[in-house]
């Protein structure tokens, strides 16, 4: 008879009561899976190995300080964070530009770059799940026209049509949303590139 694995929230819920064996136990089970991913996105071994421990220290400080809500989605939480240092880590190497704030808000063009290779893809990727964040923390009258301009290429004249507003409230609205923007990134701390 086959001995049956331990689901990965048991495993959890063991470690955070103190059996460090159950968190070896999650390291092995994952651990190829994990590490491919990494491997594939930096094709270093070595920073692949740096990467993969660095994740599971993020992994075992949010489970010890009890921010970590069992939902059957270890795995996927885990990727995200290997993910994310991924992109960190190329960020940190000036491996692509930063989004310095200083000029005009231009992230948009980043997802217009059709000359993408598998690095700049999960930039991109990134990047595009942080300004569909962005969007969908301002009011609905912003993020209608924020919508329209840069994921419909619509004028300014057709936004006011649309919408029922003059041209000069849909430029207020594109202004005023591009500078909330703005200061969501700056109270997050939020890196983007361009």
């Amino acid at each position: 008879m086959q001995k049956e694995l331990t689901a990965d929230a048991v495993l959890i819920t063991n470690y955070i009561r103190g059996n460090e064996g159950a968190l070896e136990t999650l390291i092995i089970r994952h651990k190829q899976k994990i590490y491919s991913f990494i491997y594939s996105k930096v094709y270093n071994r070595d920073i692949a190995e740096d990467i993969f421990q660095d994740t599971f220290i993020k992994v075992i400080n949010t489970l010890k300080m009890g921010n970590y809500n069992e939902e059957g989605k270890f795995i996927p939480w885990v990727m995200r964070i290997a993910h994310n240092l991924v992109i960190d880590h190329f960020r940190k190497n000036n491996r692509m530009p930063k989004f310095d704030n200083s000029g005009e808000f231009s992230i948009f063009s980043v997802l217009s770059d059709s000359s993408l290779n598998a690095e700049k893809q999960i930039i991109k990727s990134q990047v595009e799940s942080d300004v569909r964040r962005l969007i969908d923390e301002l009011p609905e009258d912003q993020k209608e026209v924020i919508l329209m301009r840069m994921y419909n290429d619509m004028s300014f004249k057709e936004i006011s049509d649309k919408t029922g507003v003059s041209i000069n409230t849909a430029l207020g609205r594109m202004r005023y949303a591009l500078i909330n923007m703005r200061k969501i990134i700056e109270k997050n701390n939020m890196v983007l590139t361009n």
